[in-house]
């Protein structure tokens, strides 16, 4: 990529006026941003980098010997700074730039360097210059031998845009990284580079809340009612039309941070003035928030004319918690046979739409099984690495292949791939995230919408039971075999499961805990239980006492609405406290009860992954 030069404009000689290049230069190399010399002067970052190459001043990179000259590095690791020699030579190879994920943390998770370094090996596979920007060094795109050359920089736009100037790739990949770097496609194409895969605009419709909406009114896709507000009135205005309860959330979160499910006016005004950043470009976001609905995350693989629907993962959690903190089974199970084609057409629609090219993830909820789309992200998701290694599809390879102007409909055949979507597994995949409580018994254990999990581990089964149960046991969790079981389900949850559930764990010898509602419901159907105290209620022990005690084994706990989930924040701490697994859907009670007999019928079978893929190979 190349820059021709041009006159600078009147902003940029007045900026000259008070900055001149012996200043700017000693800024820099002092390690300010055009950004931060751009909000000192009050003018843009663009004035700031037009009048550096007005004064010819830009950054040069240094060489990180990796091998201390004992002999050649294979991949030179490069830094950028103001000096004078440039020790970074650009090959006259064809090159392709991926930017990574930025700094690895809660929520913007080592996901996304799965699918970096699996990109990095189709490029090369492919005869192409592998080129990684990334800033954290404790990830696999990072280490030594993986990419042909590494640049270990900010993921911005200053330090993006001067290291592809230098190396002048055939384009970019920014859609393997998660939401850092597809923040930097609309800039980047408009600077005049190269976004391999999904364009900028397609990502910019996703991205933007009314351009989406629009695009869902006009493919006749239904949606949670949402709007946007920048103040507390605004924002009560739009929740007295749409209903509590309320998602709400900046619209600049990552990993779900600061997302939060609002019940009333009193928690949406405590929200709202504790809020960091709300303005017209930052409004915050508010959604319908559909209560009792079950999550789906849909993966798919698509082109300009071809769509492969490579996975539908059903949450078992209830919708608000974070994918990233929910158990997802693939395939889904106990659905209606509709809705799953309701969300196989509603994906290929908007891929076409969105004119997707590679990777697309799009969360669904279904309520009644009517479908709802929730959000479409045309880049990688956390899920695909579960995805691809369950199914024993490269999705990741394939995706390149795609961005680099392969066919889908040509790597089918070449892949394997099913002709129906799904790619046609016939075992079950679990994935199980991995909680950090135990060692921060103060930050609460109740999920939500913003991310709490560090880890996640996964399992492999021809049943449902089988594999739930050692998803469990993957995740440290181990079951009961007997004992007590604490239940309080909600109103909702007070029918023919929930039922069923109790009576066969009372069958199988389990003793039965019970609150107020929830034991009434229980004897009036003639199951026997004990009745224990609700957490706040007068009179002792109660149920947080009773864990406490070491006399409950598994807790069973459905909360619905506000209070009770402040409710299970306690009754999740003298869980977690006391080694008691806890589940918080009914989905989730059933799985465990299934999972209870499984292990105590000692049906497990062992087999690696590549033999439950070994389907693909006949």
């Amino acid at each position: 990529m190349t820059t021709a030069a041009s006159e600078p404009s009147g902003e940029v000689l007045n900026l000259a006026r008070l900055l001149s290049r012996e200043k700017l230069h000693k800024a820099k190399e002092h390690g300010f941003s055009d950004c931060q010399i751009a909000y000192i002067f009050n003018v843009t970052d663009q004035t700031v980098r037009d009048l550096r190459t007005h004064y010819n001043l830009h950054s040069v990179f240094k060489t990180v010997d990796t091998c201390a000259a004992e002999f050649d590095a294979k991949t030179p690791y490069h830094y950028s700074t103001y000096d004078e020699e440039n020790e970074s030579i650009s090959s006259g190879r064809k090159k392709v730039v991926i930017l990574g994920g930025g700094p690895n943390r809660i929520g913007q998770g080592i996901e996304f360097d799965y699918c970096c370094v699996q990109a990095v090996f189709a490029l090369k596979e492919a005869g192409y210059e592998a080129i990684m920007i990334n800033c954290n060094p404790e990830t696999v795109s990072t280490d030594y031998d993986i990419a042909d050359k590494l640049y270990f920089e900010p993921l911005t736009f200053e330090d993006t845009i001067r290291i592809i100037e230098h190396e002048d790739p055939l384009g970019v990949i920014v859609s393997f990284g998660g939401q850092t770097p597809l923040k930097l496609s609309t800039r980047l194409e408009a600077a005049g580079v190269s976004i391999l895969g999904t364009s900028s605009k397609g990502i910019d419709l996703a991205e933007d809340r009314k351009k989406f909406g629009a695009l869902l009114r006009e493919l006749k896709i239904p949606h949670p009612d949402y709007d946007t507000a920048i103040s507390f009135e605004e924002a009560q205005e739009i929740t007295a039309r749409i209903g509590y309860p309320v998602l709400v959330r900046p619209s600049y979160v990552l990993g779900g941070r600061a997302m939060k499910i609002i019940y009333n006016d009193d928690s949406l005004k405590e929200y709202v003035d504790q809020a960091l950043f709300i303005s017209e470009k930052y409004p915050l976001l508010i959604d319908r928030f559909l209560e009792t609905a079950v999550e789906f995350d849909v993966d798919a693989l698509a082109d300009s004319t071809d769509c492969v629907v490579s996975g539908i993962m059903q949450h078992v959690e209830a919708a608000g918690i974070h994918s990233g903190d929910s158990t997802s089974v693939l395939p889904y199970h106990t659905v209606d046979p509709q809705v799953i084609e309701t969300m196989k057409d509603y994906t290929r629609r908007l891929a076409k739409s969105l004119n997707v090219a590679g990777l697309m993830n799009i969360q669904y909820a279904v309520q009644n099984n009517s479908v709802y789309v929730i959000e479409v992200n045309p880049r990688a998701s956390r899920t695909v690495p579960f995805v691809g290694k369950a199914t024993a599809i490269p999705l990741v390879k394939i995706a390149t292949r795609i961005m680099l102007g392969e066919k889908l409909a040509d790597l089918r055949e070449e892949y394997r791939l099913a002709d129906c979507d799904e790619l046609g597994m016939n075992h079950l995949a679990i994935k199980e995230p991995v909680f950090p409580f135990s060692k921060f018994l103060k930050s609460g254990v109740y999920l939500g919408p913003e991310m709490r999990s560090t880890g996640e581990a996964m399992s492999l089964a021809y049943d449902f039971p089988e594999a739930f149960a050692k998803a469990y046991q993957a995740a440290n969790m181990e079951l009961p075999l007997s004992g007590s079981v604490f239940i309080s389900v909600n109103n909702h949850d007070k029918d023919d499961r929930i039922l069923r559930i109790a009576r066969e764990l009372y069958d199988i010898g389990f003793d039965l805990i019970a609150t107020a509602g929830t034991y009434q419901f229980l004897t009036d159907n003639g199951i026997e239980c004990k009745k224990v105290f609700k957490v706040g209620e007068e009179g002792r022990p109660n149920v947080f006492d009773t864990i406490r005690l070491g006399k409950i084994d598994l807790v069973i706990n459905t909360p619905l609405g506000e209070r009770a989930l402040h409710d299970e924040e306690a009754i999740g701490a003298a869980s977690v406290m006391n080694g008691v697994p806890f589940v918080t859907t009914i989905e989730a009670a059933e799985a465990s009860v299934q999972a209870i007999a499984c292990i105590r019928r000692q049906e497990f079978g062992i087999k690696s992954l590549q033999e439950y893929a070994a389907y693909r190979d006949r």
